[in-house]
């Protein structure tokens, strides 16, 4: 069964990740960008303060240099992703309001999985903003409690952050409707075990479909096999199809280095729409690959 499951997941995913080759002059690196790429690096410092850059239409990178932190406006309010740490949540608010847009107006904070380097400032944003902050129900009590789960690959190897109440569950495929802003949860459990990613669309002179999909990385503490829980590794190869699937064409991660995000600014493709391109399939497909490695680590070193 095991290896059935593994050729069915690569057969869906990994075919899929070979990105297409744009063709044509590429387009010219806006500003705003070009300012995040002469500052930040790949693998920046978690708290290394980054200029705001928009995504596309009304979606915003706001995080700091090595941490992602993703902000939607509309005219109903906004939508904050993640806090970064408790440091980097002041940047986070900084670059909000360097857009134009003020912290009142921010209606929802969501996260992409409860580890400090991410939700770690969260509180901070709740009293800045007196937001509903959302969590699935597997999150929920590690995010109101600021320490790890017991369940956690990684348990153990965190520090603890501040706790901050949660105001609403979400489980897959539940919708998070502000005005004209219509964000899809995507459960992708496997980096911590209440991970989610979020899918929504944004339309310009062409509509985008954007993606913030969770690390999804097969980190653990030294004593933790991945191979003694079939029933997370199932979840997690699970995530990752779902994940995979997803028609996106922009896909943003917790660490931007995760999906490349500097190489493809740098090459002005930030958005991949070229026909044939499957971002979320790459990345979902990368990530399973990895997956399969540390499995295949494991059953060689027992």
């Amino acid at each position: 069964m095991f290896g059935k499951l593994t050729r069915v997941c690569a057969a869906t995913l990994i075919a899929f990740s070979i990105p297409a080759t744009a063709h044509g002059p590429k387009a010219d690196i806006p500003a705003d960008q070009q300012a995040f790429l002469d500052t930040c690096k790949p693998w920046d410092e978690w708290d290394k303060p980054a200029p705001p850059f928009e995504i596309y239409r009304d979606t915003y990178y706001v995080g700091t240099c090595g941490i992602g932190a993703i902000l939607i406006t509309d005219d109903e309010g906004h939508v904050l992703i993640d806090s970064g740490t408790a440091a980097g949540a002041e940047i986070v608010m900084a670059n909000v309001t360097a857009l134009g847009f003020n912290l009142s107006d921010v209606r929802y904070l969501l996260y992409s999985h409860e580890h400090f380097d991410h939700v770690g400032g969260m509180a901070k944003l709740q009293r800045a903003t007196n937001a509903v902050v959302v969590a699935s129900s597997t999150a929920e009590p590690v995010l109101t409690s600021g320490k790890d789960s017991p369940q956690d690959p990684q348990h153990g190897m965190h520090d603890p952050f501040e706790g901050v109440a949660v105001g609403r569950i979400m489980a897959s495929g539940d919708v998070l409707q502000l005005g004209d802003t219509t964000i899809r949860a995507i459960k992708t459990p496997g980096h911590s075990p209440g991970a989610m990613s979020w899918r929504w669309q944004e339309c310009k002179e062409r509509c985008e479909t954007i993606v913030y999909a969770d690390s999804l990385s097969p980190i653990s503490r030294d004593d933790y096999r991945f191979s003694d829980q079939p029933d997370y590794v199932a979840a997690f190869r699970a995530g990752l199809v779902a994940l995979g699937r997803e028609e996106c064409t922009i896909v943003l991660t917790p660490h931007p280095s995760h999906s490349r995000m500097i190489r493809r600014m740098q090459a002005g493709q930030l958005i991949e729409n070229a026909p044939g391109a499957r971002p979320c399939a790459s990345y979902a497909g990368r990530k399973l690959l990895n997956l399969e490695t540390r499995l295949a680590d494991e059953a060689l070193n027992p």
